[in-house]
């Protein structure tokens, strides 16, 4: 079984391997082991806060196999982008350009910073490694977050954003990096991406500050504005069965594209339900598939079976209740693994 968890000091060897495997373009997963326990610290710390609204606090989780006792995959949440570290993003604009005399009229795109000190929520740092992609576990991986966010809806933002990565050549080369911010930051893409994860200030320093026109810029980086690296389609398409949308933003980075949902219309969290668990079985046989959490700050989630008894009564396997340290009487939030539309028949 896959268990979805936060992540803990003792998880700091399994991190490491998850930041190598992960290579260039994951700034929130930095290869750095110094700055992946700073990251796991302040995870603590968030999930011990009791806040009472949104702020920058960063909670991060980690798919274990509990087969093996070894960690595969992370996620995050970050539940306020901003505050003292703005977050910074283009905004892809059109531009209107006219002549009378000519009787000509065009709309010209251009990209202008932005810098927002009080901004959304944020769900990023998702990797798996590739040993354990494929059968859901992905699914598992990225939708947990929003069960979580679902349990504790004062701790977000009403909005929910997500930073998908980047275009990428064969040699982690940004073709947007190398037509735009190379020729201000005098350092090549990894290093400026590396950089950014420990401190942003930098970039109001350097990052230019007035409109870039994006016919101007060569077709081959054009093509690529808006656009994923191949490993995050599978992550994009989920993301959009769940109802995120472009926001008209990309990354400043490698111009990959900025995703946006309302919190509560996200699909996972608008279809979850709280049940009661009114008794622990060997096992329930039953073919639907649960996104099952476990409703407490102490999140455990996974992907299994339950016996509904009515929409706020179930019954659960053993090895369930187990992995999500459930017992009789507690309650768990659970939701279908698949919207309606891509589930088998």
């Amino acid at each position: 079984m896959l268990l979805i968890r936060p992540a803990r000091l003792d998880d700091q060897d399994g991190l490491e391997a998850l930041a190598q495997s992960a290579g260039v373009g994951m700034t929130t997963l930095p290869p750095d082991a110094r700055l992946l326990r700073e990251r796991v610290l302040r995870s603590t710390h968030a999930f011990a806060a009791d806040p009472q609204r949104p702020g920058g606090e960063q909670y991060l989780f980690v798919m274990e196999d509990l087969r093996v006792g070894r960690v595969v995959g992370t996620c995050g949440i970050v539940a306020k982008v901003g505050g003292f570290e703005p977050f910074y993003a283009y905004a892809l604009r059109q531009t209107q350009h006219a002549s009378k005399e000519l009787a000509v009229s065009r709309e010209v795109a251009t990209l202008h910073l932005v810098e927002n000190h009080a901004g959304p929520s944020e769900i990023g740092t998702l990797f798996l490694e590739s040993t354990h992609r494929g059968g859901g576990n992905g699914r598992l991986l990225s939708l947990s977050r929003f069960l979580f966010m679902a349990d504790h809806p004062h701790r977000f933002d009403d909005r929910v954003i997500a930073e998908m990565r980047g275009v990428l050549d064969e040699h982690g080369q940004s073709p947007f990096w190398d037509a735009i911010g190379r020729h201000f930051f005098d350092m090549e893409f990894a290093r400026a991406d590396a950089l950014s994860a420990a401190d942003k200030t930098f970039i109001a320093d350097l990052m230019p500050k007035h409109p870039i026109y994006v016919p101007m810029l060569p077709p081959q980086v054009q093509a690529v504005i808006g656009e994923v690296h191949e490993e995050t389609r599978p992550a994009l398409g989920l993301l959009r069965q769940e109802g995120f949308v472009f926001g008209d933003h990309i990354d400043i980075f490698d111009a990959g594209p900025l995703v946006i949902a309302d919190r509560a219309q996200v699909r996972t969290i608008r279809e979850c339900a709280v049940a009661e668990v009114v008794d622990v079985v060997a096992e329930v046989g039953l073919p639907e598939t649960y996104l099952i959490g476990n409703s407490r700050l102490s999140f455990r989630a996974c992907l299994g079976h339950l016996r509904l008894l009515d929409p706020f009564r179930v019954e659960v396997p053993r090895d369930l209740a187990l992995a999500l340290e459930l017992r009789v009487g507690d309650k768990l939030r659970y939701v279908h693994a698949r919207p309606e539309g891509s589930r088998a028949s």
